[in-house]
């Protein structure tokens, strides 16, 4: 597929980074853009994309080499979350699993946990998922009902959750549930369940969705489902709320990255069509308003390109806040579905054709809004720094 802006190099980016991505398209190429349609089918990826992208070390690349991470830093995960959106994948649950949920053990575990848990993540043996949404909770993440209670050396697990992304295939579950309800946000928690043969653990219903029909996404339910109290993140009960907070920047900023690369990806093939598609005995693009369309396209991805940029250098540098990342994510996922929108147009009717990935796209980019925070979340966080 072409490029919006092939010569364009991050200020962030390194030879290391240029690599890396070079590595992460041949990969994308091979495994995950020509099987979308298959993977669309059947919900869910091969089980071998996952150790497959663990033995090309696509995966835990910002997580630490003694843990069986890449040792590299937030702009490793961006380059490949990036190139994911070029090869127009849409099935891959790369960021939960790589950018996010390892961080949630790599950052609050013990090193017995670490070396037991997260090399198996990085070579894509174990696959990862956090569940927070809870059938009527959603940004309300104080309002979970799932309780975890301790009796002797477990705790005993009752609740569900849903819209659970690598729920069909997990192997490792970060669970947001209350090991004292009577405290509220206070009484949060964050607890590993091993879900192989693990007793009471069930797999619900795979989830219809609007789009991103090849990533697995399930309700989860727990009925009396005993893990072991070692398994508590952080080793104290009540963190589990702050260790949200401050684990979900990097969420948003991968969201918004994944939002800006897909606006690119879309303007590239809108302009790509646009060059062959004729009407009236020439290409589309020679006509004004298709071509000043595109231009203004151009332009708000290749200012979203800055600020992303910006975010990311932040993210490496360890002084990115909050509130910053929110805006990456508000700005990022709103522009996505503006652009991804105005580019499925200069299609027509071949734009309504889900063999078209613009189509693919569009029907994949309204959720990004939504999860990780909606956009209304976004401006009350990025509001309460004004």
């Amino acid at each position: 597929m072409s490029r919006l802006f092939p010569e364009y190099k991050a200020p962030w980016e390194s030879e290391e980074h240029g690599d890396l991505r070079k590595h992460a398209a041949a990969f994308i190429a091979k495994e995950l853009t020509p099987h979308q349609d298959r993977f669309a089918r059947q919900h869910e990826v091969d089980r071998d994309v996952w150790t497959k992208a663990g033995d090309a070390g696509l995966l835990l690349l910002d997580v630490p080499t003694a843990f069986g991470g890449s040792g590299g830093d937030f702009g490793h995960e961006a380059v490949v979350q990036q190139e994911l959106a070029y090869g127009l994948d849409t099935a891959l649950g790369f960021a939960v699993h790589s950018t996010i949920v390892a961080h949630y053990i790599n950052a609050y575990a013990t090193d017995e946990q670490r070396k037991r848990w997260l090399p198996l993540c990085a070579s894509g043996e174990s696959v990862l998922a956090i569940a927070m949404t809870e059938p009527g909770t959603g940004s309300d993440l104080q309002a979970v009902r799932t309780t975890a209670i301790r009796e002797g050396d477990h705790y005993v697990v009752n609740g569900s959750k849903t819209f659970i992304s690598n729920g069909s295939q997990c192997d490792l579950l970060v669970i947001v549930a209350k090991t004292d309800p009577s405290l509220g946000g206070k009484g949060i928690s964050l607890l590993v369940a091993e879900t192989k043969d693990l007793a009471g653990f069930e797999r619900g219903r795979v989830l219809e969705k609007i789009g991103q029909h090849g990533q697995d996404t399930r309700e989860l339910s727990f009925t009396d489902m005993r893990i072991p109290a070692a398994n508590l993140l952080g080793g104290v009960e009540g963190q589990g709320f702050v260790q949200l907070m401050s684990q979900l920047q990097r969420e948003r900023l991968i969201i918004g990255v994944g939002a800006v690369a897909v606006a690119e990806t879309a303007v590239a093939e809108a302009i790509a069509y646009a060059k062959e598609r004729t009407a009236f005995g020439k290409p589309i693009l020679s006509f004004q308003n298709t071509k000043f369309v595109l231009a203004e396209c151009k332009a708000e991805v290749l200012a979203g390109k800055t600020l992303i940029d910006h975010c990311i250098a932040e993210q490496i540098a360890g002084r990115l806040d909050p509130a910053t990342a929110s805006i990456a994510k508000l700005w990022g996922t709103e522009k996505q579905k503006e652009v991804v929108d105005r580019c499925l147009q200069v299609f027509g009717g071949y734009g309504y054709m889900m063999e078209y990935p613009i189509a693919q796209m569009y029907a994949a980019t309204r959720v990004q809004t939504i999860y990780g925070g909606t956009s209304e979340i976004m401006k009350e966080l990025i509001g309460r720094s004004l």
